[in-house]
């Protein structure tokens, strides 16, 4: 369990780090809208790779931020009885749905979308737009983001195994939405 637990940790601190690189690309882009924007209405000059570099930008934030999101335990859920169940139910809750839904469609989707970034780069697919961007690098986001996405579910799942087993302490805590 030791070892589980180290990985954990390990896929965990990548995760945090890819987090702030999506949290980065925020910034980045709305400086780049802008002064996209700034340049066109002030100087009548625009470029379609600066809007496109916008929409690879939101991509990253994201792809890169949905394993973190997960990680945090900000995910979506339905907090209608979830909330309202005892500890080890909501943690056999997670472990379960981890097993039987996320890592099969995150297994899936990462698999499925290798060959369409593949391709690309394979094709030096550009934008269809006049001054627009080679597409590899904003198609590469699809199977990596789903591949952290798996990692994380993973790391997830061991530390609910390691809360049920005592080898950890059980902290489910997350933001309830205001209602």
């Amino acid at each position: 369990m030791k070892s589980l637990l180290a990985a954990s940790r390990a896929i965990d601190e990548l995760n945090r780090w890819l987090g702030w690189v999506a949290s980065c690309l925020i910034l980045i882009a709305c400086v780049i809208s802008a002064g996209n924007a700034g340049m066109r209405y002030a100087f009548n000059i625009s470029s379609n790779a600066w809007l496109e570099i916008q929409w690879y930008m939101f991509a990253g934030m994201f792809m890169l931020g949905a394993a973190y999101t997960l990680k945090r335990n900000e995910h979506v859920r339905v907090d209608i009885i979830f909330g309202h169940l005892p500890t080890r139910v909501q943690i056999w809750i997670d472990i379960l749905g981890g097993l039987f839904f996320l890592l099969p469609a995150t297994v899936i989707l990462a698999w499925l979308s290798w060959p369409v970034f593949y391709d690309t780069w394979l094709n030096h697919e550009m934008s269809g737009n006049a001054g627009g961007l080679v597409r590899w690098p904003v198609k590469l986001f699809l199977p990596l983001g789903f591949a952290l996405l798996t990692l994380q579910g993973l790391s997830e799942i061991v530390k609910r195994i390691a809360m049920l087993t005592g080898h950890m302490q059980a902290d489910l805590h997350y933001e309830r939405p205001l209602q």
